[in-house]
């Protein structure tokens, strides 16, 4: 069972830790910050958190600890990567639609979607404190993975 919520739970904490870091830092427009890009990497959170859980109760040597780091190098490719470079475009898009149209219901494209190095080493260490939480908590708790 706890291997199906890990992706929740690390999606939940990290969802929330993003919203209190935009919150501090941008007050009631955290709200409009919510979703993809941002500290931590919630991707790389949740992907993290399920293959060290499963590396820490199978084994890191388990097939599908591999697995799961193959995949998840192939979100964090894709986070530091291709969203990063639409985040850029939507900026380019944004200010060339604001030169050039007279039309003020255009609402500007989202620019904040993909990860910097950092947020994605945030998501790697939040995702592997979870994993130890919850591994800790599956011990104590006897029948937890059941």
């Amino acid at each position: 069972m706890l291997y199906v919520l890990a992706p929740f739970i690390g999606w939940l904490v990290s969802g929330t830790t993003k919203f209190i870091i935009n919150y501090l830092r941008f007050g009631k427009d955290a709200r409009q910050r919510v979703g993809n890009g941002g500290f931590p990497s919630t991707h790389t959170t949740v992907m993290v958190t399920t293959i060290c859980l499963i590396g820490l109760q199978e084994g890191f040597t388990h097939p599908v600890f591999g697995l799961g780091v193959a995949v998840t190098f192939i979100i964090i490719i894709d986070a530091t990567g291709l969203r990063r470079a639409v985040g850029k475009h939507a900026a380019i898009l944004n200010q060339l639609a604001k030169e050039h149209s007279k039309a003020a219901e255009n609402k500007p494209l989202r620019e904040s979607m993909g990860h910097t190095k950092w947020e994605i080493v945030g998501g790697i260490v939040l995702g592997a404190l979870l994993a130890f939480v919850l591994h800790t908590l599956a011990k104590l708790v006897p029948g937890l993975l059941g």
